[in-house]
């Protein structure tokens, strides 16, 4: 596997980028199961998984431990150095990185990705320095969409199927 780590970017890409508050003051996030599922395949193939965001979230912190995901940082504003410090810490060059995001806090962390990825509806500013523009929008698979993209790109398409067969 070329690919040894994806990162994750939240708001926008795991979720729709909507936050909805209830009347008690609690945050309300949507994600999508199909990237999940995606996500636990992509771990149970051997690779590793990171997110990194810029808000902090209980919710967020409680998919992440849903879905196993064994890096998972908060409340980052200088997310490239985030990924750098995790690179080095699991002895994983940047050419082994895939990475998604929406949006202009992302864009030195997909700059230095081995592959980038954004949604859909990304920032158009986003869109110009990335490799794949995707054709799901956030929160509807287009985390989804990209660990498919990698396993084909990969060859990995059997073994991934072998999962759940």
């Amino acid at each position: 596997m070329k690919i040894k780590l994806i990162v994750l970017d939240v708001d926008g890409t795991m979720t729709n980028s909507h936050i909805t508050y209830s009347e008690n003051g609690d945050e309300i996030k949507s994600f999508n199961v199909k990237d999940g599922l995606a996500i636990a395949s992509w771990r149970r193939l051997g690779g590793h998984v990171a997110i990194i965001t810029g808000r902090t979230s209980n919710i967020v912190a409680r998919r992440a431990k849903e879905l196993r995901i064994e890096h998972f940082y908060q409340g980052v504003e200088r997310k490239k150095e985030v990924l750098e410090s995790l690179l080095e810490k699991l002895d994983i060059s940047m050419d082994e990185v895939a990475a998604i995001g929406d949006d202009l806090n992302d864009l030195t962390m997909l700059r230095s990705a081995g592959i980038s990825f954004v949604p859909r509806d990304a920032s158009s500013y986003v869109d110009k320095i990335v490799d794949v523009i995707l054709t799901k929008k956030g929160g509807e698979g287009a985390v989804r969409e990209m660990i498919e993209y990698l396993i084909k790109k990969e060859g990995l398409e059997a073994d991934y199927l072998a999962l759940w067969e």
